[in-house]
């Protein structure tokens, strides 16, 4: 299959197998090309093959123009990507900057999602859904919108030049862990680790539950 977003032009290409005997009237629909339209200058095109159900889980941060709502915004755009549904979500914590301190504490939240997409083409809708919401990359850890990083992709691990999964940062940031072992305490990272132990040792001590 491939991907062309049509503001840049830019085509990814990806490959998909088929695991999972489908219906008919399901094949006929994925098998379709899908359109997701982010904002009125913005739509990305998908030719997307069908393939069985993926959990993944996400990180949300924000600590710009009301963080809460921006996830809260978020949630709901994730809700719109193709092939994909959020299942569960779990609740918002404030917590202090990493990087430069000159900057809003931040609110953070984990979801998980189900989706038959790759990884590759599920982080273009992510970053379509950041860019939406004026996410601009201008410092490294600096204020933002929002921020959308893919934690876990199943029990994948992938390492290229656009994604590492796991997160690779993930084990030492208790904004991620807490949450994360709220919605799916019996987690194991791959090659790290479960979820409960890592948060032993880090001290999530700062986290303040808002919902």
């Amino acid at each position: 299959g491939k991907l062309v977003d049509n503001v840049s032009g830019r085509t990814y290409g990806y490959t998909i197998s088929c695991q999972e005997r489908t219906s008919e009237k399901t094949f006929q629909t994925q098998a379709k090309a899908f359109q997701v339209i982010f904002s009125g200058n913005r739509t990305t095109t998908i030719n997307q093959s069908f393939t069985k159900m993926i959990k993944v889980y996400i990180g949300l941060g924000s600590n710009l123009d009301d963080p809460q709502s921006q996830l809260k915004k978020a949630i709901i755009a994730m809700e719109m990507v193709p092939s994909t549904s959020v299942a569960k979500t779990s609740s918002f914590y404030r917590s202090k900057p990493v990087g430069p301190q000159d900057q809003p504490n931040y609110v953070n939240a984990v979801v998980e999602l189900d989706t038959e997409l790759s990884a590759s083409v599920l982080l273009d809708y992510l970053q379509a859904i950041e860019n939406d919401q004026g996410r601009e990359r201008k410092v490294k850890w600096g204020a933002r919108t929002l921020d959308l990083d893919i934690l876990l992709f199943g029990d994948e691990i992938i390492n290229d030049d656009r994604l590492q999964i796991p997160h690779v940062e993930m084990q030492n940031r208790g904004f991620v862990l807490l949450p994360l072992n709220e919605i799916f305490p019996d987690c194991i990272i791959p090659g790290v680790g479960s979820v409960s132990s890592l948060l032993q040792q880090d001290n999530a001590d700062d986290l303040i539950k808002l919902t």
